[in-house]
Formats: C-alpha cells, structure tokens, sequence
C-alpha cells in the first residue's frame, strides 16, 4: 500500500491522499507543539469541566495560528465554533453535555485547519488532525533531531539557565510558605501538590495536547488532498430510482394524512377510535418515526448521489419526487416532535427525552436544508452546512442549560400534580441546583444530592460558573436526605 494513500474506497481511485513533508518539522512548531502540550500539563482539571479546558484551548489555538500564518475565512469560523463548545465547560457542569460539546469541539478544530467542502470532505476533514497525530510523530522526531544537531552555545546557556531558576524557586517557596500562612494558602489554591500521581497526568496531559497539536501542524503544513466532488457518473435511470422513492412518498403521503387528523382532530379522536391509553400512544411510536427520519436521510442523500440530472426531465423528477419526500417527512418530524413534548408534559423531562427531541428539531433542520438544495438543484454548500448547523445547534443546546430546564419542568410539574422523581433529579448536576432550590423542604436536600457530591473540586483549572452559583445553594441546603 502506497504510504501517501490513507484511505482507499472501491468508489474511488484515492478519497485522501497525504503526502509525507519532505523537511522535518521547523523549530517554530516544534515551540509551538511544546507550549501547547505545557499547557495541557498545567491547565487541564483533574477530574470535571472547567476553565483550564479553555485555557489549553486558547494556547492551542494560538500555536496553530502561529503555524498557519495567514487564516482563511472558514478556518476562522470554524475555529471559532471550536472555541465556543470548548468555553461551555467553563459555564456548565453536566458531564453528558462536556463530553458532547468536547467532541464537537475537536471535530470544529479539526476542520479548521483541514477544510472539506463535499460530503467526503467534510468527514475525513473532521478526523484529519486524529489522523495526522499518528502521521506526525516520526516528522516530528526528525524535527527534534535537527534541532539537536543546530544546539547551539547559547541554547545551552538557555537551558542552564532555566534549570538554576527552577531550583531556586524548589529552594526559596516552600521556605516562603512555611513563614506566612497566607501565602502558603495562594500557593496552595495556585500550586497543586506535587506527588506520583500528579506527575504522570501531568506527562500523560502533556504527550496528549502535544500529539494533538503536531497532527494539526502537519494538517496545516501538509495537508491532506480532500475529495472535493461527491458525484460520480450517474449509474441509474429515472425509472430505477423514481419507482422505490414513489412508492415510498405514496406510503409516507397515508401516514401523513393520519398525523393530520392527530394534529388537528385532536389526541381525543386517536384514544376514542384506537383504544389505546395516552402513555401508549404518545410513547411507542416516537423511536419509530426517529428511525424512519433518519433512514430516509440515508435514502435522499443515496438518490441525491446517484440520480441523473442530464436532462430538464431528470432535473423535474429529482425536484419533485425528492421534494415531495422531504416535505411529507417533515409531516412525520412534527408528529414526533408533538408526541414527545406531549408525553414530557404529562410525565415529566428527563436528559434523553429532550435531547432526542433536539436531535430531531435538527433533523427537521437537514430537511428544510435538502428542500432549498433539491428547488436550486446546487448542493456544494450543503455539506458544510448540515455539519455546522449540527454544531452550531449543540451550542445553542449548551446555552438553553439543559439540565436546569429539566429540573424547572419537574418541579413545576410537582406544583401542578404533586409527582416528582426526587431520585432522578438527584443525578443531576450543578446546573440543576438553581431550580432545584425552589422544591420545598422535603424534597430539597435529596435532590440536591448529586450536585453536593460534585463541589469537592476546587482547584483553579476545574473552576466553573455552574459549580460555583451551585455551591452556596448546597451549602444552605445540608439537611439529612432519608
């Protein structure tokens, strides 16, 4: 297998080509790579979200910057969508949404300085500094060692330099510290104490955020030849795509009709003629139409891939029988969409019951985008555009504080028919604590048990808003929970 060729799909010759760097890595990256993965080892939390996530963030970004030179104005959005999931861990608390928002954040970075602009491109461009981390380890490896062999006497005096100036502060703060009591405490709150443990996170953050940081420099130094055209020549008739689309918008066209009636005939007409009871009906078939949403994707984007469109005939088929689907799939988006809001506000909000709901708001999204794709018959921007709208909807997710939505339903919900999940609303997290206030007493200290177990932390690196408004809340909240 050719070195250059990454991946190699039968559909074409070389989807990314990536062709090792004929110099080794410059000393200014190399710089780079080392101040990123210091600050990694310095700035990361131990154990939650925090401030320190986006502190490395700023530094990494800043030693890609450093890398690229002049930025280009997707690089710049991009980026900047990086840079706001990451700053979501210094305002919320709930790990389910750190993690998301992380992975959206690495996958905006990694776009910002791969591109893409097809479907192909998007994705492998959203992997690619994954991929170049491994890439570049031995590019780097002969970077350092023509920086050896340039060491100079002044590099030397450098070093020796920095070394005394470490083992003066070894000697001079902990003699400090032991005469005042309170700077002892700054030190205590700034300086973190130093064991085994600490020691290999530290390496262990630091290779992290490094390896990291060198796959971006070699994305950026060589990057990668994305594909850029999605289509190729079109294999199909109209008769072979249209017939199994057609008859899929005639079955959709039925199901539609019966949403119709639900939507404006009323949830009384469904229980009085189906027999079923509220729970069931609002429930069971939400897992369904999701899945049915997300199959038809697959199906449009298969059709919008293969289908001709030589021909003013080809292009009318694809605008009508694709906007058709789309359009009666939307029908079906809202069915969902009222069948769980529905079932939340009888039954109370939960984590996977909203997030499902704006995975399918998003959903809905995609279609909207598809139909203004298939009436302008120009998909170039579409891509980009699913992708950003998914990240730019999961920031938004962040924003609207989930959890506390959650709880501020729930208690609600308490006033209005007296149930409440006290057990469930204990695993929430800080975010909560807010609105979990307001529950009366009996209910309170339990629930504000999962957001007590988490205040432990309070080093700099992990300081959160979220955490810090939750502390004096749980604090003025300590009764017994039996």
């Amino acid at each position: 297998m050719n070195a250059s060729s990454v991946i190699t799909p039968a559909t074409y010759s070389t989807i990314m080509r990536w062709e090792k760097p004929a110099e080794p890595a410059p000393p200014r990256t190399l710089l780079a790579i080392g101040i990123a993965g210091a600050a990694g080892a310095v700035a990361l939390p131990e154990t939650t979200s925090g401030i320190g996530y986006l502190v490395v963030a700023i530094v990494c970004a800043g030693a890609a910057w450093r890398v690229m030179g002049r930025l280009k104005p997707w690089t710049i959005v991009w980026g900047t969508l990086s840079l706001a999931l990451v700053a979501v861990t210094v305002f919320r608390d709930a790990d389910w949404l750190f993690a998301m928002c992380l992975l959206g954040a690495v996958a905006a970075a990694s776009l910002a300085v791969a591109g893409g602009r097809s479907i192909w491109g998007v994705l492998l461009g959203s992997v690619s500094v994954a991929l170049g981390s491994v890439l570049a380890l031995p590019w780097v490896a002969r970077g350092l060692g023509a920086l050896r062999r340039k060491t100079t006497r002044k590099a030397l005096r450098l070093t020796n330099s920095v070394l005394i100036s470490a083992v003066l502060l070894l000697v001079f703060v902990p003699l400090l510290a032991g005469a005042d009591a309170a700077f002892a405490k700054i030190l205590a709150n700034v300086v973190p104490s130093i064991d085994a443990d600490f020691v290999a996170r530290s390496v262990l953050m630091f290779v992290l955020v490094a390896v990291g940081t060198a796959g971006a420099s070699l994305v950026i130094t060589a990057p990668p030849e994305l594909p850029d055209n999605d289509r190729p020549p079109s294999r199909l008739s109209v008769t072979e795509w249209a017939m199994p689309v057609g008859i899929l918008v005639m079955l959709f066209a039925g199901f539609a009709a019966v949403q119709f009636t639900v939507l404006f005939g009323g949830i009384k007409y469904v229980l009085d003629t189906e027999e079923v009871s509220f729970a069931t009906y609002a429930r069971s078939g939400f897992w369904q139409l999701l899945a049915v949403t997300v199959l038809t994707l697959g199906v449009v984007a298969a059709v919008i891939r293969w289908a001709p469109r030589r021909t003013a005939k080809d292009r009318a088929w694809l605008r009508g029988l694709l906007g058709t689907l789309s359009v009666l799939v939307l029908v079906i988006v809202a069915s969902a969409l009222s069948r769980m809001w529905t079932y939340q506000q009888a039954y109370g909000f939960t984590v996977l019951r909203l997030s499902v709901e704006a995975f399918e708001l998003w959903l809905g999204l995609v279609y909207v985008m598809v139909i203004v794709a298939g009436v302008r018959l120009e998909a170039r921007w579409l891509p980009r555009a699913i992708v950003g709208s998914a990240l730019t909807g999961l920031l938004a997710f962040a924003m609207l504080n989930p959890e506390k939505l959650i709880a501020e339903h729930n208690v609600q919900r308490l006033d209005a028919t007296g149930k409440i999940d006290v057990e469930y609303l204990s695993r929430l997290s800080a975010d909560a604590a807010p609105a979990l206030a307001k529950l009366p007493l009996q209910h309170r200290a339990c629930a504000l048990a999962g957001a007590n177990i988490r205040m432990y932390d309070r080093s700099w690196q992990s300081w959160n808003v979220s955490r810090a408004t939750a502390r004096p809340i749980v604090a003025a909240n300590r009764e017994l929970c039996y």
